[in-house]
């Protein structure tokens, strides 16, 4: 039997406003397809936070989970680097 992959991502918190939930932006560098600039590309992640322990600007690492409602499906595994 094979193990399945847990996708992970790091990213910055930019919101911390609502009750267990944390807004995390994740930046990534794509190179154009036909002008092969290397161009950067963001996308927001709402995370589970059980405790309202992560800050804004802290660097965090969320993993992929089963849906726990309508918008966040990823739970904030560890704290990468401090505010």
């Amino acid at each position: 039997m094979t193990k399945k992959l847990i996708r992970s991502l790091t990213g910055k918190v930019i919101s911390d406003v609502r009750n267990k939930t944390v807004t995390v932006l994740v930046e990534r560098s794509v190179k154009h397809p036909l002008y092969g600039k290397v161009v950067k590309k963001f996308k927001k992640y709402h995370a589970h936070d059980e405790n309202n322990q992560y800050k804004i600007d802290d660097l965090v690492v969320i993993v992929e989970s089963k849906p726990i409602s309508k918008t966040k499906s990823w739970i904030v595994k560890s704290l990468a680097v401090k505010a």
